[in-house]
């Protein structure tokens, strides 16, 4: 059974979204895409003060099964990278929302992240698909 976390923000391509108290937005993908990939073997992360545009190939994770793009949900300049799933990539199969996350963006506007789908609808997008 799938995991979405209320604490986040979704889009329809299966990443994730949530804004820290400092006003940082981290980015992954979602416990429904990981489950769908099968095993991570090896992910592409964007460059440190990248500029993405909310709906822009952020980044690109390859499993056994497939590679897939990333989309980032909302605009902002990459600020950080997970540099663990570079040597273990399987943090995004073990914890999608936790250890397992791809980037972090400074500049984002937190009006942004209230447009996207709240669990709830994600849940329902998902259940739908």
């Amino acid at each position: 059974m799938s995991d979405y976390p209320e604490d986040v923000r979704y889009i329809a391509t299966h990443q994730w979204v949530k804004l820290d108290d400092q006003g940082f937005a981290r980015v992954g993908i979602t416990d429904v895409a990981q489950a769908a990939l099968g095993d991570v073997v090896f992910v592409e992360l964007p460059d440190i003060d990248r500029l993405l545009k909310a709906d822009e190939v952020a980044a690109v994770v390859e499993s056994l099964k497939a590679v897939s793009d990333v989309f980032s949900p909302v605009s902002g300049k990459v600020r950080a990278t997970n540099e663990q799933l570079d040597g273990d990539p399987e943090l995004v199969n073990e914890s999608p929302y936790d250890k397992g996350w791809f980037f972090e963006l400074e500049n984002v506007r937190p009006e942004d992240l209230e447009q996207l789908l709240t669990a709830a609808a994600y849940r329902t997008l998902c259940e739908s698909q």
